[in-house]
């Protein structure tokens, strides 16, 4: 493959990945299916190619619904043990962020209530929300109808909007606030105070460090607010399950306000919240260690500010 065709192909690499994420959730995953769209590339007949960039997003997504149907995505998901891969801020993964619908068509809690969409719909969605494709485009890519493509799109977004918490988006500077605010009401043991930053409508989200073999959910400020008192309380039992005391950080995951927990260097937990209205209206909490391998790697190369909490 001459160069011509390796620099057509890398100057969609972020895109195809940004693409891959979304549909897959796992940054893993999308690498995988970028390098495959590459492989494919290698062995194609280029000059029967009219426009490389259709080409690739087509193959791509194509991969992306092909491990979305695979016997191992189904029953992981299905089984309810499955959480989005939290990506720093910065990370070229996350893709366009210039619109409410791009940024938050990658937060963690869309990419989890993408998970109730058929594969069609989802890939529907994000080529729609994420990267204003039209539906023509859409049909092209994934071998429909226009008519069915508008009907998945339809179909998605009800689903998605049905669910996802109303308010204003809220801007980096406030949601930090808000945050910081949280975090010192549960490392202080004020559960009333944790209730009152909480909406009436919460809902929180844990892996259990990956020790359970289902979510753990939490619904009602009350129970929210418990499950975030005893999580948040440190004990030896705890640090020995992290290595050590770590460090806590805010810092921005999937474009919100987050706690990282950090030892060395190393991120071993990270919390990632919805805001609106002065109010936390989600937590995505993720402890296992293979979902935060890319985010600690972001994290070497980022200079952080002074940890909120020094030693956990």
């Amino acid at each position: 493959m001459d160069s011509a065709a390796i620099d057509r192909f890398e100057a969609s690499r972020g895109r195809l990945a940004s693409l891959a994420y979304r549909l897959l959730g796992s940054a893993a995953d999308a690498e995988d299916a970028v390098q495959d769209t590459f492989l494919r590339w290698q062995t194609a007949d280029h000059q029967r190619i009219e426009v490389p960039e259709a080409w690739l997003t087509k193959v791509a997504t194509h991969l992306c619904l092909d491990r979305l149907r695979s016997a191992q995505a189904r029953h992981e998901r299905v089984a309810g043990a499955w959480l989005p891969e939290p990506l720093l801020e910065g990370d070229p993964m996350l893709g366009p962020a210039d619109t409410f619908e791009q940024r938050e068509s990658v937060s963690l809690a869309v990419l989890t209530l993408m998970e109730r969409l058929t594969p069609v719909e989802r890939a529907v969605y994000v080529l729609r929300e994420a990267f204003s494709y039209s539906h023509a485009e859409i049909a092209g890519i994934l071998d429909i109808t226009e008519s069915a493509s508008q009907q998945h799109a339809h179909r998605a977004r009800v689903r998605v909007t049905a669910e996802r918490r109303r308010g204003r988006e809220a801007d980096p500077a406030s949601a930090r606030r808000v945050v910081e605010e949280f975090l010192a009401a549960a490392a202080s043991g004020r559960t009333e105070r944790l209730v009152a930053l909480l909406t009436d409508d919460v809902t929180a989200v844990s892996d259990g460090a990956g020790l359970a073999r289902r979510l753990l959910r939490y619904q009602t400020p009350e129970r929210v607010a418990s499950f975030v008192r005893a999580g948040f309380k440190p004990t030896p039992a705890k640090r020995r399950l992290a290595g050590g005391s770590p460090a806590m950080h805010i810092a921005r995951v999937n474009g919100a306000p987050a706690v990282l927990a950090v030892i060395d260097d190393r991120v071993v937990g990270a919390v990632a919240f919805g805001v609106s209205d002065g109010k936390v209206t989600s937590l995505y909490g993720v402890a296992a260690a293979d979902r935060l391998a890319r985010l600690t790697e972001a994290w070497r190369r980022h200079e952080p500010d002074a940890p909120v909490i020094e030693a956990w």
